[in-house]
């Protein structure tokens, strides 16, 4: 794994880096959380003769955390998505992305369908998990305003934890960050257009691969389904939970590898799988 970063719109955006190759895959991670989300997935994919790229997000991980909630929205993560591409000399990738960075992925879709060989949509939040967020955002961002120095002072005891029990650190990277900036990505985030609107998302046409399940109100499993319905080159695998791709992710992983030969196959750039 080569860990680097690339400056998009000029701001700093880390990345990691596994495997090499002309076969990219693209996986991007979720509201509040870190590149290395997709840490394991990316070890199997690299392990399968892919070239894999994490990318934390503008306000996430390890890039930068601008003081200003105009510039956290969907439309400019596409964007920072197709500028790291640039900066990396990436022309085409398979774009996959959890909750947030399932609706980046289908927002490069439609900014640049021309470099999205395929799409693997883990969790995306669409028209029917808006309810619930309506509900949680507001006193989520109480929890990152008023409670900042509570979240300070748990950052501070988050940050000593060392790093290297992957599902304690996704959960970890919750407080770890300083509160101050999070706010920021939320009210930029929240407040502003979730996804491509459905007229849009019709008109993609790179395949896809939809990723949901049953028990979870922030991500309505009906949302997927709608997904299916719209994108013309689309199919749905039910994952059995919200942690399976996380704590037993074999079954999920041999079908994204599969799906991910068909996408590189499509596009005339065949990918010999590796047995492991």
């Amino acid at each position: 794994m080569n860990h680097g970063t690339v400056t998009v719109d000029g701001y700093r955006l880390a990345y990691d880096e596994f495997g090499s190759g002309d076969s990219v895959v693209v996986l991007l991670h979720g509201l509040l959380m870190r590149r290395s989300l997709h840490a394991p997935l990316a070890e199997q994919l690299a392990r399968h003769g892919y070239r894999v790229i994490c990318l934390d997000m503008l306000g996430h991980g390890d890039s930068d955390r601008p003081a200003d909630r105009r510039l956290y929205s969907i439309e400019l993560y596409g964007r920072h998505v197709l500028g790291a591409l640039d900066a990396l000399g990436v022309q085409r990738a398979v774009i996959g992305g959890t909750s947030l960075g399932a609706n980046i992925a289908l927002e490069v879709a439609v900014r640049a369908p021309e470099r999205v060989c395929g799409l693997v949509l883990d969790m995306p939040v669409l028209e029917d998990s808006q309810t619930f967020w309506a509900v949680v955002i507001a006193p989520l961002l109480g929890v990152f305003t008023v409670g900042r120095p509570v979240l300070r002072a748990l950052g501070v005891a988050a940050r000593r934890v060392p790093r290297g029990a992957y599902l304690l650190d996704i959960a970890l990277d919750f407080v770890r960050p300083d509160p101050t900036p999070v706010s920021h990505t939320l009210l930029g985030l929240v407040y502003g257009r979730k996804a491509p609107p459905a007229p849009d998302r019709r008109a993609i046409a790179a395949p896809a691969l939809v990723i949901a399940h049953r028990r979870d109100l922030s991500h309505h499993i009906a949302d997927a389904y709608d997904l299916v319905g719209e994108l013309p080159n689309a199919r749905l695998i039910k994952a059995k939970s919200i942690v399976e791709l996380r704590a037993r992710p074999e079954r999920l992983t041999e079908e994204i590898v599969r799906f991910l030969a068909e996408c590189w196959a499509a596009a005339g750039e065949p990918v010999r799988l590796r047995s492991i």
